[in-house]
């Protein structure tokens, strides 16, 4: 064999991971990302040089949905290997950006149009709280 075909076969399946994923999201939009990989591309910010592959994938079989490790408390987010102070900080951090992204685009539009819509409103404002909250919703007729 080739030099070159011998560096190749020394190529860890990984190498270029982390600029494949930014480009793909970057030519095709969020839609062709899979939530662990979107985690992976929030995850890429805050750890440098580790795979963040398991982690994205520890986060969501403990907490389920995309949704529910981001408003996951930072107590409950440390617990999973791999995730330390830091990066229980940045997940609170896009939580947040999230949060108010949403409620300025809800003062754009109708929020509650359907009962899918309730449980989403209901999921991101209060899942995982450390209190319980009690909401009322009051329809709006128009």
């Amino acid at each position: 064999m080739s030099g070159f075909d011998d560096n190749l076969q020394n190529v860890p399946h990984y190498a270029g991971h982390r600029e494949r994923l930014k480009a793909r999201f970057r030519e095709n939009g969020p839609e062709a990302v899979a939530d662990y990989e979107l985690l992976e591309l929030i995850l890429f910010q805050v750890v440098p040089r580790r795979d963040t592959k398991p982690i994205a994938k520890a986060l969501l079989a403990r907490f389920g949905t995309f949704s529910d490790v981001l408003a996951a408390p930072e107590a409950r987010l440390v617990e999973i290997s791999g995730v330390g102070a830091s990066v229980a900080t940045h997940l609170k951090l896009v939580h947040a950006a999230a949060t108010r992204y949403a409620r300025g685009a809800v003062r754009q539009r109708p929020l509650l149009g359907s009962w899918s819509a309730v449980i989403d409103y209901c999921r991101a404002a209060m899942a995982y709280e450390e209190k319980e909250q009690f909401r009322m919703l009051f329809p709006l007729i128009t």
